[in-house]
């Protein structure tokens, strides 16, 4: 892993070329470096966490949330079902495995996160509700509140959390194969997302039908991992890309461990650091379903660097692409949404976590001025409003900022949800 990020600076060295064959072999060169550093990245930290995260001193227990991110919150999704997934000496198994009626919530095992993490989301109970839990997109927050809330309902000490989704199996069943169930029923990597996402929601009309269908996809496919005897390298492609885009967290309750996830793509952390930053959030606010059919486009744009200070704008374009007809009540409720609208309306609350030290010059949505509201957490600005969509729909926020003028590349994550989003950033680098 040292072998190759010393190769990757280099080749980042090599100046651009004016003859066009040798520019194109500089540019591959680059994307192939750059691709092998990342893969010899995951493998150096995998090699340092997993022999004791597996259980090779002593048995771990994980709490693993399946997320469904057809109702979007700041993780991904709302967790949808649940298991106990246990290790000890490197053999895994998933236990206890239920639908997310199996959890209860508790206020009384709520987690201490601060008056600023309280304050974004004012009367949610954030901490001690299971619906609420993941709102913000700093995993550990989940994390901690995942094992807490579960040790306190079953007495059982949890050694962490980790969390996955639909895009995370359909990955995994390209790389292990399809699964049958029980029913005879065959899913793959070309049917998983839209089966769980969409599609259950107009077979089920009873909701313990509908989970426990559900349940009984996520944990085959974790049992196929489990028992993978295919491709190694086909699967742990697959898991790279699934972390890599968010679609896979894990967050240890062992401080050693979990100073080694916080610099790596698995930990999907908001950072504390300075350097420029925006991310856009959105968590659902109408209780639906329709964030299966949430288009974005995200862009990051910010003034020169020879002051202080420099002017930035951050844009995210949303687009409901849900049918105006046809869905179930159960995916179009609109409860709790400020701003109801025809069915197949979705309600949003967008939120950007901006540059530390940036302040708020404007808010507008498709052009005319707007109010958010601003809080702030782990140390970053946050600025967020309610944007309803009406079917076939679309809207832009822009938020204007006077940001620093600090050192660092500008990082744009993209909040893992069912369809990918288009992120462009044109952030010119500071010198220290």
């Amino acid at each position: 892993s040292r072998a190759a990020a010393g190769l990757q600076e280099r080749v980042r060295d090599i100046p651009p070329a004016r003859v066009g064959a040798v520019e194109q072999a500089r540019t591959q060169l680059t994307a192939q470096t750059d691709e092998l550093t990342a893969l010899l990245n995951r493998v150096s930290t995998a090699a340092d966490l997993l022999p004791s995260m597996l259980g090779g001193n002593s048995p771990r227990s994980y709490f693993v949330a399946f997320q469904t991110n057809a109702e979007a919150r700041g993780t991904g999704g709302l967790v949808g079902a649940f298991g106990i997934l246990r290790a000890t000496g490197g053999a895994v198994s998933l236990d206890e495995r239920a639908a997310n009626t199996g959890l209860a919530d508790d206020p009384a095992a709520a987690v201490d996160l601060g008056a600023d993490y309280a304050a974004l989301y004012p009367g949610t109970s954030p901490t001690g509700r299971w619906i609420n839990s993941n709102f913000s997109p700093h995993f550990p927050n989940a994390g901690r509140i995942w094992t807490a809330l579960w040790d306190e309902q079953s007495g059982q000490h949890l050694d962490g959390a980790i969390a996955t989704d639909p895009v995370a199996l359909s990955y995994v069943l390209g790389a292990t194969g399809p699964i049958t169930l029980t029913g005879g029923e065959t899913v793959t990597a070309d049917n998983v997302v839209a089966l769980t996402e969409s599609e259950v929601y107009a077979r089920f009309d009873n909701n313990d039908a509908r989970k426990a269908f559900l349940q009984e996809i996520s944990s085959a496919v974790v049992t196929q991992v489990l028992l993978a005897d295919g491709s190694t390298t086909a699967l742990l492609s697959a898991l790279g890309r699934a972390v890599d885009e968010g679609h896979i967290a894990v967050y240890s309750t062992h401080p050693e461990e979990q100073t080694k996830l916080a610099g790596a793509a698995l930990g999907h952390q908001v950072p504390d650091d300075d350097a420029p930053y925006a991310a856009v959030v959105v968590n659902n606010a109408s209780q639906g379903k329709l964030d299966y059919y949430l288009g974005r486009r995200i862009s990051y744009a910010a003034g020169p660097c020879g002051a202080a200070t420099r002017t930035s704008t951050v844009s995210a374009t949303l687009t409901n692409h849900a049918p105006a007809a046809g869905l179930p009540a159960y995916v179009t409720i609109q409860a709790g949404s400020k701003n109801p609208g025809p069915p197949g309306t979705n309600a949003s609350l967008v939120s950007l976590y901006a540059t530390r030290g940036a302040q708020l010059e404007g808010v507008a949505v498709d052009g005319r001025p707007a109010g958010a509201r601003v809080g702030g957490e782990r140390g970053h600005p946050v600025f967020s409003l309610e944007v309803s969509l009406a079917p076939g729909a679309t809207s832009t926020v822009t938020w204007t900022l006077r940001e620093p003028a600090v050192a660092g590349t500008a990082r744009v994550p993209v909040q893992p949800l069912a369809a990918a989003a288009t992120v462009t950033d044109s952030v010119p680098p500071c010198r220290p």
